[in-house]
């Protein structure tokens, strides 16, 4: 399976976001391919003469502040000149100036590869660098971030008292994992308040439910999706035979926040309420290469008695604004809840050697009506927020507003009869 566009995106990663649990989504992952290294040297028109003129005048004149005495000279020179290779790297990334484009070092090149396994070790949040501020995309149901009322959203602004300003999501995660039982202090800010807020965070093991179904008493049937594995079509198709085996025809799919993942899963749950061969998604590389549209493969297996509400919020990104955005659009179902996060680029992870990756922004999505998904996120058919106050009572008035569109009556209990989870 391709991943979607990195969503954060080997795949069109469509989430642009790492999971600081031990995602980032989450990514939106784009195709994945390797790239060789060029034989042809520096590209024409380009001088490269400071580049190894400051090469040459580090190797001769830099002193380090602190040496590992125990360590040959050799090994240490050799981790030197490697690191300033990959420092390279990064700062080439750096310089397009977009926050989904950077280089992965071996560390965090296999810290992504575990992030997309749906196990991980950390705070349990995903996040996000929009408009040159450290956002938080969503926390993990169940996770330390949210009983530490961590909310999408919400700014970043020092990590362990660190200034989070010009930092990439890659060195964000770097400092906000941790091992278990350890704590992080994160200085934030939210709309709505006078002032920031020191949150602390308990690392944990989280290990992140794919796929959740609910039957409620009132006739309603949820299906939760909290991001797009590999493996979140199977999940999907299972929880779609509870759904139709429990007999109900209104059910309501929640991908609040979810922050993307693996584009082909989420063209493969739209297949489901699609006509083959109906638009999903298109990738528009603007000219660069030909564009690549995505397309319902038809499995379409519900007819007009099928009643649909999309739970949507700040926290829903890149490959839920896909799935959101098509089902909408051709009228499936009613959305319900906050504008979505607002990713709509694809993100393509390229290997750069055995151990290490760059993640490189190639394209934009585009909605079946043609247009890019917003920077400001999906505007919902019904907008519903939910406050602070409704979080402490317990109160999901998102929900409640679904039931209601659907059953035409408010609902009388949040109770389900029965749930499972796939994961």
């Amino acid at each position: 399976m391709r991943p979607n566009s990195i969503s954060t995106t080997a795949a069109s990663i469509g989430g642009a976001v790492l999971i600081l649990i031990s995602f980032a989504g989450g990514l939106e992952l784009g195709t994945h391919r390797a790239v060789a290294a060029s034989a042809s040297g520096a590209p024409a028109g380009v001088d490269f003469s400071p580049v190894w003129k400051s090469w040459d005048l580090l190797n001769k004149n830099f002193v380090p502040a602190a040496v590992a005495t125990s360590s040959p000279i050799a090994t240490t020179t050799a981790a030197l000149n490697q690191q300033k290779v990959y420092g390279m790297i990064t700062g080439l990334a750096a310089s397009l100036n977009d926050p989904y484009t950077f280089f992965f070092p071996p560390t965090e090149n296999k810290q992504f590869s575990s992030d997309m396994s749906g196990v991980f070790e950390g705070v349990g949040m995903e996040i996000d660098v929009k408009d040159q501020t450290l956002v938080v995309v969503t926390p993990l149901k169940g996770s330390p971030a949210e009983a530490a009322g961590i909310k999408a959203g919400d700014q970043v602004l020092k990590i362990n008292g660190q200034e989070t300003t010009g930092m990439d999501v890659t060195a964000a995660v770097k400092i906000i994992r941790g091992p278990k039982g350890s704590v992080v202090t994160l200085t934030m800010m939210r709309s709505g308040w006078t002032a920031p807020k020191e949150i602390k965070v308990t690392r944990q093991v989280i290990n992140v439910p794919i796929v959740v179904t609910t039957k409620r008493p009132d006739g309603v049937f949820v299906i939760s999706v909290s991001t797009f594995t590999s493996n979140a079509p199977d999940l999907f198709r299972d929880a779609l035979r509870e759904f139709i085996q429990s007999g109900d025809t209104k059910l309501v799919l929640d991908l609040r926040g979810n922050p993307g993942g693996y584009l082909d899963a989420a063209v493969d749950i739209a297949s489901w309420f699609l006509p083959s061969g109906a638009i999903v998604v298109t990738e528009d590389y603007a000219g660069h290469q030909t564009n690549i549209i995505h397309r319902s493969s038809g499995y379409n297996v519900f007819n007009s008695n099928l009643k649909m509400v999309i739970l949507v919020n700040k926290g829903s990104a890149s490959a839920s604004e896909i799935l959101t955005d098509a089902l909408r659009y051709y009228k499936v179902g009613v959305s319900v809840g906050t504008n979505t996060f607002g990713k709509g680029v694809v993100q393509e992870l390229f290997d750069v050697t055995p151990e290490t990756s760059i993640k490189i922004t190639v394209a934009r999505w585009l909605g079946p009506d043609g247009f890019q998904i917003p920077h400001a996120g999906l505007t919902p058919d019904v907008q519903q927020d939910v406050t602070d106050e409704d979080i402490k009572a317990g109160k999901d008035p998102q929900m409640a507003r679904a039931v209601q569109i659907l059953t035409g009556v408010a609902p009388v209990s949040a109770t389900s009869t029965a749930t499972s989870t796939h994961q």
